[in-house]
């Protein structure tokens, strides 16, 4: 996959193309399901299939006390995009410049000068240009003009659930993990430094590996069936992993611990993936260190039993 970060940077053949247009913030079912309609129709007639994103996500720009925090990181998202299929990504700085096109510059200067787009897909809630003053019926009408179909493609939902980045979030933040995985087609993960502990856990409890994220979004405290992935090395193991201030040794700042249900089988890892598969419990203060390490034990049981079914399927499929 081709990116470009600018405008300027946007080659003379970047198109023709199939473009959709959005955050795609996680990338889930629902944008999986708009970008999968561009690749075929791309394919259909020998275009390129593209995506044009932005950068910073256009809400900080306008209305920063309302900006979500972000499931994935623009690389996290265009590695994403790549896997669906796109040939050729923009990610337009949304700066004040862009900011301030309207409907009709945006399109004709964006879309169909630069991107040279020939099919246009978009979300039936779909705005765009200055103060959002653009719906899906305008570009249709612009597109008219300017030599480029528009396609709305409705949204996808699961369960009876409408998928959204926002839905995506607001399951994270109840720690229904399990589901979250489903709308976004994969484990919600986090990525980062394995750091030093306090010391406490691998003396009265369990040893762990303390992870250091930059993610925006942490799922709800409490304790999670993970899998974890060294990033360095490739290796993989079962896991469960807890999030939280450690209230029984009354921690005052929250934490990432994992522990590992298999070997190390080498040094210990300095940079891994923390995958969350499902939840256990909450975080909840114990009478002692012997308690937790009790509750913990229980917990690596019921953790074992599911990544025994997991293995299981795998195998049977």
């Amino acid at each position: 996959m081709s990116t470009y970060y600018s405008l300027a940077e946007v080659p003379a053949d970047f198109g023709p193309c199939a473009v959709t247009i959005g955050n795609f913030d996680g990338v889930h079912i629902g944008h999986q399901h708009l970008i999968g309609a561009v690749v075929q129709k791309a394919r259909e007639n020998g275009w390129k299939a593209a995506v044009l994103t932005f950068d910073p996500h256009p809400t900080r720009v306008v209305a920063p006390a309302k900006a979500p925090k972000l499931l994935s990181s623009t690389e996290e998202r265009l590695v994403l995009m790549r896997e669906a299929g796109v040939e050729n990504a923009l990610v337009l700085p949304f700066n004040d410049d862009v900011r301030q096109l309207s409907p009709a510059e945006f399109a004709e200067r964006i879309l169909a000068q630069k991107l040279q787009a020939r099919a246009v897909f978009v979300g039936d809630n779909f705005r765009f240009g200055h103060k959002q003053a653009g719906d899906t019926a305008m570009l249709e009408e612009l597109g008219k003009t300017l030599g480029f179909t528009v396609h709305v493609v409705h949204g996808v939902a699961f369960r009876h659930r409408p998928v959204s980045s926002s839905v995506v979030r607001t399951l994270l933040n109840s720690g229904e993990v399990a589901l979250a995985a489903r709308m976004l087609d994969r484990p919600y993960s986090l990525t980062g430094e394995v750091v030093s502990g306090h010391g406490i856990g691998g003396k009265q409890t369990v040893p762990t590996l303390n992870l250091r994220t930059a993610a925006e979004i942490l799922p709800a405290d409490g304790v999670y069936v993970t899998r974890t992935r060294d990033l360095d090395g490739g290796r993989v193991w079962p896991s469960i992993t807890n999030i939280g201030f450690r209230p029984t040794f009354n921690g005052d700042e929250r934490t990432i611990e994992t522990y590992v249900l298999e070997p190390l089988a080498g040094e210990a890892p300095h940079h891994i993936e923390v995958q969350f598969l499902r939840w256990i419990r909450g975080e909840r203060k114990f009478a002692d260190a012997a308690a937790l390490r009790q509750q913990i034990l229980r917990d690596v049981s019921r953790a074992q039993a599911f990544h025994r079914r997991l293995a299981k399927c795998v195998l049977i499929h």
